[in-house]
């Protein structure tokens, strides 16, 4: 047994230890739940565009909607009263939380010791763009839902405006007027005109297309008065500057319902450019759907068939939907004893969430083909 001293001992920096107390070894997670959160941040494009809301003590959460009222004249010596049919009209809204969302893997320590980069590291940012791939996929339909959907205030003479669904193209229409930028163009501009027609806020208003679109877009600039290129300069020639159409934002995702995949489907308008591997234009996968059976899910998702495969677009504002959050992204990693009996550690991200429509009226879907997708 080697011989230790405690005489004169060296004043040792503990790198892993937090404002110098307590654990050792507390800022040596600090670098995985970064790289997850880092992940997390930079593939979620929905978490920022909708109504987020933090869910504590309960199951769901409740959003209120009050409808319009009117005005009128006063006549002198009456008595005001209030409404005589009880205007405004109130409607509530719930958002229950799904079970808990994962994603996880198992770092065997010595496959750790011999790799030759951070495995963690890597291993980390992955998990973080599958909980990202999965939020978005998950809100981008309850937007698609909401867009369908009359509003939740019906009272006789107090109605208020409900979703949009706009055809990309007119007549018959195909898969690839998706793709046609002045065909695009204009859809956004009714689109506006629609957000603008219902009372829907400026403020706040976007577009999802899938990348293609998105591209098609930018090589139209300059030939359309779509965008003024001196202002965007080379981030947009580089595909990064974010475009706008009457004053709504545009952005990219793989992670939009379109044509009953997500974010492309190859074999109509679009071929395949090779070797796409398994998760390019998934289909409407059967573990987002909701159907009273599946496991986790307690929000109305809609099922693959419901969603459709005409479906090539949305925008809205950020009033379509809501996102209840009971656990934010976050990161656990086992240690102590489990470490010693396993060799190694699992590393979880985790969060706890729910989606839903909110307000219909600020919702938009864009479809393809003169059949406009039903709703559910």
């Amino acid at each position: 047994m080697a011989f230790q001293s405690s005489v004169n001992p060296a004043n040792l920096t503990q790198l892993g230890q937090s404002n110098l107390a307590n654990d050792t070894r507390a800022l040596y997670l600090k670098l995985f739940s970064g790289e997850m959160f880092k992940g997390f941040q930079h593939n979620t494009i929905a978490r920022d565009l909708i109504m987020k809301r933090t869910l504590k003590n309960g199951k769901s959460m409740q959003f209120i909607f009050t409808g319009r009222t009117k005005s009128e004249f006063h006549t002198p010596g009456n008595s005001i009263l209030g409404d005589t049919n009880n205007a405004p009209p109130v409607a509530e809204k719930t958002i229950t939380c799904d079970d808990l969302l994962i994603s996880s893997a198992f770092v065997y320590e010595l496959d750790e010791v011999l790799a030759h980069y951070d495995l963690r590291s890597e291993i980390s940012r992955k998990i973080g763009y599958a909980l990202a791939e999965k939020y978005d996929r998950l809100i981008f339909r309850a937007i698609t839902r909401g867009a369908r959907k009359a509003s939740p205030i019906t009272a006789t003479n107090y109605a208020e405006p409900g979703g949009t669904q706009i055809q990309v193209g007119t007549g018959a229409g195909s898969e690839a007027d998706a793709y046609d930028s002045a065909k695009l163009v204009a859809a956004f501009y009714d689109a506006a005109a629609a957000l603008d027609e219902k009372g829907v806020s400026m403020d706040g208003r976007v577009a999802v297309l899938n990348p293609r679109q998105y591209y098609s877009l930018i090589q139209a600039v300059g030939t359309n008065g779509l965008v003024n290129r001196d202002v965007q300069g080379t981030a947009l020639q580089g595909g990064q500057g974010i475009i706008e159409i009457a004053g709504i934002k545009i952005y990219k995702s793989m992670n939009l319902p379109f044509f009953g995949s997500y974010g492309v489907n190859y074999g109509g308008a679009v071929t395949s450019p090779g070797n796409v591997g398994d998760f390019v234009g998934e289909a409407l996968s059967a573990d987002d759907n909701y159907d009273n059976t599946s496991t986790g899910i307690n929000n109305d998702y809609g099922t693959a068939a419901e969603v459709g495969s005409t479906s090539c677009g949305l925008i809205f504002q950020k009033e379509a939907a809501g996102m209840v959050e009971a656990i934010g992204p976050q990161v656990q990693v086992t240690s102590g004893d489990v470490s010693v009996i396993y060799q190694g550690d699992v590393m979880l991200g985790r969060l706890a969430c729910g989606a839903d429509y909110l307000n219909p009226a600020a919702a938009v879907e864009l479809y393809a083909t003169n059949s406009a997708p039903s709703t559910w």
